[in-house]
């Protein structure tokens, strides 16, 4: 086997440990390490948790003493700066003496993108880089889009019939699909740093929107749930709602992070925003736009907090918004062997149709699965490269 393939197997090894970090590691990015000498692995890690050691600690310390003279193959720019809750990596692996390191992609934040490799040569260290990339890049397309952007990577999720209707014409919509579509989504959410809706929708349905599949071998996932975002834009949220109740907020969150936000704007009355604030929900004020929250300010504001993903569970409005400002990333369409027709039943997208063919929206790199009696069809709006499966 050449050295090229050699490479290529164990950095494949490495995105492998990488993976098993999905959803556990916001907002840091997956990564995983191995250490190889005279062609055997000594030692391997994988990055479980933010806050957490480093796949390249982990894996030097796995590796001990015979880490001296080794490669290291890792799936992203080892770490250079110290503006962070973990010490940086480069100084440990030029400490253990590593003589090689093999990168699959460069890290695009900007406190690290090249400073680490530049250091690691600095120090005599050989460096390969670009090793399974493309692959790297999809591992961990969430938190290079929200690097690079500043917003969460945004994925639309609905539940329609086959010829895409999400509701009734009086706005009965459950359920459309069955019950392994439903523990599906469950799943999604929990990898998911926030879900977003909009006030209708919580008016209408009284969701709780959080994570209930009780207990999961996954280590770290079980008690994982999402930021639960609400739209309304003259905070209409009755004091009531289930996404507000003391118990929904205490079932998770990450850190100190609040387990709810309203997003509002300054159409609402104040006393309505005390309230909310009074019943410990976090209240964004928030530019107004065609009537409603600004969808892509509060995503800004989102990034910010550090939320690298989201998931969009709210009606056709809210879908017809996203895409219009094309913010949407993903789709994950769970469709149903059932047929409402009709002009009044709601469509997946609401607002105004496009006049022409050539302003429709194109999906590429479709998967679809069957889930029970359902289908769930995948797809992303990115008109180059290949996405990652979410499922």
């Amino acid at each position: 086997m050449t050295d090229k393939a050699l490479d290529k197997q164990y950095m494949a090894l490495a995105l492998r440990l990488a993976a098993k970090g999905r959803g556990l590691t916001s907002p840091n990015p997956m990564v995983g390490a191995v250490v190889v000498a005279r062609n055997r692995l000594i030692g391997k890690g994988y990055h479980r948790r933010a806050g957490g050691p480093h796949a390249e600690i982990l894996a030097l310390q796995s590796a001990g003493d015979r880490a001296k003279g080794a490669t290291l193959y890792v799936t992203l720019e080892p770490c250079c700066h110290r503006d962070k809750r973990t010490p940086p990596c480069v100084p440990a692996i030029i400490a253990c003496g590593i003589r090689r390191v093999v990168v699959a992609m460069r890290d695009p934040n900007p406190q690290v993108c090249g400073r680490g490799l530049r250091q690691l040569r600095q120090a005599g260290v050989t460096i390969t880089v670009d090793c399974l990339r493309e692959e790297a890049e999809r591992l961990n397309e969430i938190y290079c889009h929200w690097t690079r952007t500043g917003r969460p990577f945004v994925v639309v999720k609905a539940a329609m019939t086959l010829d895409g209707k999400i509701a009734t014409a009086s706005g009965e919509s459950r359920w459309i699909t069955g019950e392994a579509a439903r523990r599906h989504v469950h799943g999604l959410r929990r990898r998911m740093d926030a879900v977003i809706v909009g006030i209708g929708t919580v008016l209408r349905d009284d969701p709780r929107l959080t994570v209930r599949l009780g207990s999961s071998r996954s280590g770290g996932h079980s008690n994982r749930q999402p930021l639960r975002v609400i739209l309304d834009s003259r905070a209409r949220i009755p004091p009531t709602a289930k996404v507000l109740s003391p118990a929904a907020r205490a079932s998770g969150g990450s850190g100190s992070r609040t387990n709810t936000v309203v997003a509002t704007t300054v159409k609402a009355p104040r006393h309505r925003i005390e309230r909310l604030r009074a019943q410990g929900v976090t209240v964004l004020v928030l530019p107004f736009q065609d009537g409603r929250v600004s969808l892509r300010a509060c995503l800004s504001r989102l990034g910010q907090m550090a939320i690298t993903s989201a998931m969009i569970e709210g009606g056709s409005e809210l879908n017809a918004s996203a895409f219009r400002e094309g913010l949407v990333n993903r789709i994950l369409f769970y469709i149903a062997p059932r047929l409402l027709g009709g002009q009044g039943a709601k469509g997946v997208i609401g607002g105004p149709s496009p006049q022409r063919l050539a302003e429709t929206l194109s999906i590429t790199d479709i998967y679809v699965r069957r889930l029970g009696s359902d289908l769930l069809l995948e797809g992303t709006l990115r008109t180059t490269g290949r996405a990652r499966r979410m499922t």
